[in-house]
């Protein structure tokens, strides 16, 4: 299984360049041109985690020319525009600490420094957390925070001062406004101001809880415990996490070990198994257990959910391997697109494609701890 798995990894890169990618499947949708963006990054962190683990210098060397192409020698990234305030496009600044610690090339601290500007410049809600984006006012999603706080923590120990307090707040705050203390899950929107169509006017918060959303937020806690030095800090934020997972891993599906699209309705008629979300959540356990943040038997947990996933949704189809079962995108507004409201309607509506970023990345982020771990 390794040997298919990393011929489909090395197949896709063959495939791919910075104008046009094999797993960027959104943006081939919908006609757009090369971006600096949030899926191309996660694919390339994912790739240089390959290339730590097993050492094939093809997995770098693709990663340090895509990120060449965009990044210009004094710092400038092309088609970025930091007065869109838009945290998804700090994502794939977190690729640029590793390849300024490898090549030592300037341009990369450089292009970091400004991303770094708009973490300072970004829109905040009252309570101090960064608004997702500017055609977002006041919300904060579960997806920022992946999208944003691992960059941030990443300049502040690297470049920095060192202080991750903002981080921790933020992350604080989205523990007392997001999680429901029943089901114990984190809805995926927040509106501090309470106007938007689809939050609840008294809590803020949006209708459902949407299986990427938790996904991304348990990445990006398990990101920053291994990022984040010891001390009270960090401990509070492995406690955070702790109850995450502890909270997330009883809507595994039984059988496969999946979860399921729309977390807490597991057989409702249209709901299905995710890959994107379940990789995922199988990597921050993994990880988790590696770091001992986690107990150890949740090892065996997100082994069992990877397993699963590869045996419902990696397939061969016209002689080559692809994997399926990935949501393509979900979100929440703004108001002018008002079908997407929170409902269990509309998860269940957006589109399950192939190989796209959002769900191979974190596949191959997962099958890497399943090599650390010695898995067989």
């Amino acid at each position: 299984m390794y040997e298919e798995i990393d011929a489909y990894v090395r197949g896709l890169i063959e495939k791919s360049s910075p104008s046009h990618t094999a797993w960027n499947i959104e943006r081939v949708r919908e006609g757009k041109p090369a971006s600096w963006n949030y899926i191309d990054g996660c694919m390339i962190t994912a790739l240089l985690a390959m290339s730590d683990i097993t050492g094939d210098a093809r997995y770098f060397d693709f990663a340090e020319s895509f990120i060449d192409w965009f990044v210009l020698d004094d710092g400038t990234i092309r088609t970025y525009d930091r007065k869109k305030y838009n945290l998804d496009d700090i994502n794939e600044g977190r690729v640029l600490f590793p390849l300024y610690a490898k090549t030592g090339k300037e341009k990369y601290k450089k292009a970091a420094e400004n991303l770094y500007r708009q973490i300072r410049e970004q829109p905040r809600t009252f309570e101090g957390n960064f608004w997702h984006k500017a055609i977002y006012p006041n919300q904060v999603w579960l997806d920022g925070l992946y999208m944003a706080q691992p960059f941030y923590a990443l300049y502040e120990t690297t470049f920095g001062s060192g202080d991750v307090s903002d981080t921790l707040s933020q992350i604080a705050n989205v523990r007392l406004r997001m999680f429901d203390e029943t089901r114990k899950l984190y809805y995926h929107g927040y509106d501090a101001s309470r106007t938007i169509f689809w939050a609840d006017p008294v809590t803020g918060c949006s209708k459902n809880f949407w299986l990427r959303s938790i996904g991304w937020f348990s990445v990006a806690l398990i990101d920053l415990c291994e990022i984040l030095p010891n001390g009270a800090g960090r401990d509070r934020l492995c406690e955070i996490f702790n109850e995450l997972i502890a909270g997330v891993a009883p809507y595994a599906d039984k059988e496969t070990g999946l979860y399921w699209q729309v977390v807490d309705q597991g057989g409702r008629e249209g709901n299905y198994l995710e890959t994107s979300g379940s990789s995922m959540l199988a990597y921050a356990m993994l990880k988790g257990a590696r770091l001992g943040v986690l107990p150890k038997e949740y090892a065996a947990k997100g082994e069992k959910t990877f397993r699963g996933i590869v045996d419902k949704y990696l397939s061969f189809t016209d002689g080559e391997l692809n994997l399926g079962g990935i949501c393509l995108v979900a979100g929440l507004g703004p108001e002018n697109n008002p079908r997407r409201d929170g409902s269990y309607e509309y998860y269940i509506s957006e589109p399950v494609v192939e190989n796209d970023a959002k769900g191979v990345a974190p596949f191959v982020l997962c099958y890497t701890e399943i090599k650390r771990l010695g898995v067989s």
